[in-house]
């Protein structure tokens, strides 16, 4: 059983070297990663995007109670896992207490995976490196795929916490086997806690993601805490760029200057994503700065759409900003279809407009400066 110790720094000392200012622009088409089932262990920390986020920099929006009750219940649950275990007459004649699992429910962008990756921070600050596993829910059915389900609870029940993000319901056969996983590792004593997201239509409607996470474990549901978050969604996007589309000349000129940066028609790159396994994207962005693309349309077909939702969390978690050259402002702003931000996936398209509307952002700055 292989379980290395990751770290944010070693993840980062992996990536490749950047190219120097001026250089002729890499290509992500060009990349074609591998990825060992040790490296798919090894990236379960919390990502790049939020190496700085801990409770303390969480900024609770005072109109909505509960984004100030919410980090503080986590604080409390976080300081009883990395609490030592009792030893001695106190074990053997104390109760055993479930270990904590908590469920965090809300819209898109209040701040969840802040507060989640905050959790991780403070349990592995408080019980030290490798105390924590952290991924999206995407991330560890990969992780089941490479090394299998029971090595996989292995591996995960040497932690005291698992975070999963994300969590997703759309895939009956994937949350079976995240139910299960789930059970395995509470069943070991290992904490649970856990993310998901809240449809805009449902916001106010009082019916948010929780009842059908409850419902999917089953027979977990009983063990788990749910914490609400309401609030809008800081990023205030809900479209890829409200801004008229870059021309492809500031596009290039922006992608010149910048060190680490690739440059790929949308299309192209869409193709290449089919060619390369979801678990390997992470590995695909190695070394890069900034990913720029031409050509940049709506997405028509549903199983292209979701390969590219799944890059732009990557890309999210990394911090790396884009720049978007397209066909025209309409197609940047209706980047999915009415039909999928409507269909059984919404949820997904919903999370990759917001992100990949700030990472649209912080790319435009680099032209403006």
């Amino acid at each position: 059983m292989v379980t290395p110790v990751p770290s944010s720094a070693s993840r980062a000392a992996s990536r490749a070297p950047s190219p120097a200012t001026g250089a002729q622009p890499g290509s992500l088409v060009s990349v074609r990663p591998t990825v060992s089932p040790e490296r798919l262990l090894a990236d379960l920390v919390p990502p790049r995007h939020f190496d700085d986020a801990r409770f303390a920099t969480y900024r609770a929006n005072p109109e909505h109670p509960s984004q100030g009750v919410t980090p503080a219940r986590l604080e409390e649950v976080a300081a009883e896992i990395a609490a030592p275990p009792p030893s001695g007459l106190r074990a053997l004649l104390g109760r055993r207490r479930p270990a904590p699992a908590v469920y965090m429910d809300g819209g898109f962008g209040v701040g969840k995976t802040h507060l989640l990756t905050s959790l991780a921070h403070a349990v592995t600050e408080a019980a030290g490196e490798g105390s924590a596993a952290y991924g999206t829910f995407v991330e560890y059915t990969n992780l089941v795929g490479a090394l299998g389900f029971l090595p996989t609870v292995d591996a995960l029940a040497t932690r005291r916490l698992v975070c999963i993000d994300e969590f997703e319901l759309d895939d009956p056969g994937d949350t079976v086997l995240m139910s299960r996983l789930l059970r395995e590792l509470a069943d070991r004593g290992v904490a649970l806690a856990a993310t998901s997201n809240t449809l805009p239509d449902a916001l106010g409607e009082g019916r948010f993601a929780a009842e059908d996470f409850l419902r999917e474990i089953q027979a977990l549901a009983g063990r788990f805490e749910v914490l609400r978050v309401d609030g809008e969604d800081y990023r205030h996007r809900a479209v890829v760029t409200d801004a008229e589309p870059l021309p492809d000349a500031a596009v290039r000129a922006a992608v010149r200057a910048q060190p680490g940066a690739v440059l790929d028609d949308f299309e192209d790159l869409l193709a290449h994503l089919a060619t390369v396994h979801p678990s390997r994207y992470g590995a695909l962005l190695d070394g890069v700065e900034l990913v720029a693309l031409t050509g940049v349309r709506p997405v028509t077909r549903q199983e292209v759409a979701l390969r590219l939702v799944v890059l732009v969390d990557r890309l999210y978690d990394r911090d790396v900003p884009v720049l978007l050259a397209g066909v025209d402002g309409a197609a940047q702003r209706t980047l999915f279809t009415p039909e999928m931000l409507q269909g059984g996936y919404r949820k997904k398209y919903f999370r990759a407009l917001s992100r990949l509307g700030a990472l649209a952002q912080e790319g435009r700055s680099l032209t403006d400066s």
